[in-house]
């Protein structure tokens, strides 16, 4: 008899978006072309610079341990960069650095949740959050928003789901899926409700510097200065500087929270990456003229996919205002059949854009949002004229 898995076996599922991922590679070995939309990782080089800091660190010999929460001059440095930009006090020893955005969230919610916690998570939201907090045996609470309503969660829905069992409420913004930025007006009104309960936040701030035209992105702990001891802010490189790959995120968090994390952390994982590290300390502190090149490459990107989307027959999306994502509304296809196949749901709609067209898209059910898929516009130009000819085909064929 083999060994048995654990119960919390049952409570994961393997990432939606690297499923996809996946599926694709598998096409692609067999000689079929796919046009892949499914990940959120830029196609950009990580700059120069960086890499040159990477190979400086090797030959100087920092290639060995570190400490468990992150060498003192990058933990410096984030603790600079949200002093400075966004006018949020902000000291070492409240910094840890991670494996990754992921990891931090993973780090924050084992800090402070456990079994009969509710955690508070609006929908759409990034296919990992839900399971994250599953791991920690809190109770993921998730709050549908609609389209309608601009994909945010109002003040009102927020208090309406708060128990005595809720112990954090989960917010993306610049937001994965939607793109959704919430202005400094409308978060300034959720922090006051939640300041009016005893809930923290876990504020998810990966893709803050990638927003368009007006929208700007806000630090959520500045909005008011009891918020600092109730917040825990999460980033990273991986978006603004093309590092997915390096695995470096951070938390900033309250004394005793960020403690526990580093404590955390030297159990679980000894350290992040010593010379990621480095060369994560080159893109925060080194030149910023690579971000401004790719962001505008986005920006470009992302009007020539708002408009092949209105090309699209019954398919509609709202602008993002940040990050690089089109989440499309393909619900009028819902008990129609394309290609030969009946579409009842996102999962069937998507299937069959990678199976018939070889456009290779995410469900909008994995972002807890049924009726919709999430399209990255994180590819060439090339590429995305490509995949648009091939969904038109599929779809008017």
């Amino acid at each position: 008899m083999g060994l048995e898995l654990a119960s919390r076996s049952t409570l994961i599922a393997p990432s939606a978006t690297l499923a996809m991922g996946a599926e694709a590679r598998k096409l692609k070995a067999r000689g079929v072309e796919v046009l892949d939309f499914a990940l959120g990782e830029p196609d950009f080089d990580t700059p120069a610079n960086i890499q040159e800091a990477a190979f400086r660190a090797i030959r100087g010999g920092h290639t060995h341990y570190t400490p468990p929460a992150g060498i003192p001059e990058l933990r410096e440095a984030v603790a600079s960069h949200y002093s400075k930009h966004h006018g949020l006090k902000t000291a070492a020893a409240q910094v840890v650095i991670s494996n990754g955005a992921k990891h931090s969230l993973h780090n924050a919610l084992m800090a402070v949740c456990g079994p009969g916690d509710e955690v508070i998570i609006p929908a759409p939201y990034w296919v990992s959050y839900s399971d994250l907090v599953k791991l920690t045996g809190a109770t993921p609470v998730v709050i549908p928003t609609t389209e309608a309503e601009g994909f945010k969660l109002t003040p009102e829905r927020f208090l309406a789901a708060v128990t005595p069992n809720t112990k954090l409420l989960m917010i993306n913004s610049p937001s994965n899926p939607t793109g959704v930025v919430y202005s400094r007006a409308e978060l300034a009104q959720l922090a006051e409700a939640v300041l009016s309960t005893q809930v923290g936040v876990l504020s998810d701030e990966i893709y803050e510097q990638l927003t368009y035209g007006d929208a700007q992105p806000t630090c959520f702990a500045t909005l008011d200065p009891r918020l600092p001891e109730r917040t825990i802010t999460v980033s990273g490189v991986s978006k603004t500087y093309a590092m997915t790959g390096w695995r470096i995120g951070w938390a900033v968090a309250p004394d005793g929270v960020s403690r526990f994390m580093g404590d955390l952390q030297s159990q679980e994982t000894s350290n992040p990456c010593s010379v990621s590290q480095w060369a994560a300390l080159e893109a925060i502190a080194g030149p910023q003229d690579s971000v401004a090149v790719m962001k505008a490459e986005f920006t470009r990107r992302r009007a020539r996919v708002l408009e092949r989307i209105r090309d699209l027959p019954g398919i509609t999306c709202t602008p993002p205002d940040g990050a690089f994502y089109a989440f499309m509304n393909v619900s009028t296809y819902f008990g129609k059949v394309l290609g030969g196949n009946r579409i009842e749901d996102s999962t069937d709609f998507c299937m069959q854009a990678l199976g018939q067209a070889g456009v290779a898209l995410v469900m909008g059910s994995a972002f807890g949002a049924e009726g919709y898929a999430r399209m990255s516009f994180a590819t060439s130009l090339t590429t995305i004229e490509k995949g648009f000819d091939a969904l038109k085909r599929f779809l008017v064929d």
